[in-house]
């Protein structure tokens, strides 16, 4: 039996120029803005038995705002940044540009301390392996970072495509299967 699972990216906390590292600021007016907007098409996956989110503030109150009452997966927080945690990428390139480089080149590297991309590709990749076959479908709000990582895993993609997904708020994806073979579904969109 195989499992659906949509993933819907987290409305916007800042705009896409001042986004931080491991950022858990709460969904700023834009955001809002936006869950209203997307609320009409997105409202129906909370018919999922199952909803879930990441533990963030604004994945938390997407989903809130979706009406989905999802409950917080600490498996789909978002890639640990260590001590570039609430910088933006072009302070961290300003102050360490070599580390940057080697971040961006290899994905076992860690040169922040915190947990290499390979890893947080792993860890959200056993957190889709892990959820349980049912008949019906779940829905997961995350972070932009957790809907690339399970796209990259659930395809088998090479780490470095993460690089090459730009994953928008409140853009979702839908993934079928079961450990070790997902399939990516793409809908049609309103007529």
């Amino acid at each position: 039996m195989s499992v659906r699972v949509s993933l819907v990216a987290a409305a916007r906390s800042s705009s896409l120029l001042a986004e931080r590292f491991d950022d858990d600021r709460p969904l700023d007016q834009a955001g809002w803005h936006e869950v209203q907007l997307a609320a009409q098409a997105l409202v129906p996956l909370g018919a999922a038995e199952l909803r879930y989110c990441s533990p963030t503030a604004r994945s938390r109150a997407t989903g809130e705002a979706l009406g989905y009452a999802p409950m917080a997966q600490p498996a789909l927080r978002d890639c640990d940044m260590g001590r570039w945690r609430g910088l933006t990428l072009s302070d961290v390139a300003a102050r360490e540009p070599a580390a940057v480089d080697a971040w961006l080149a290899d994905p076992r590297s860690a040169p922040h301390g915190g947990e290499p991309l390979l890893a947080f590709i792993s860890r959200i990749g056993g957190w889709l392996d892990t959820r349980p076959a049912c008949e019906g479908s779940i829905v997961a709000v995350a972070e932009p970072a957790v809907v690339r990582a399970a796209l990259v895993y659930a395809l088998g993609a090479p780490p470095s495509t993460y690089w090459n997904v730009d994953v928008r708020p409140l853009s979702t994806i839908t993934l079928i299967g079961g450990p070790g073979r997902w399939s990516l579904r793409l809908e049609a969109g309103p007529r």
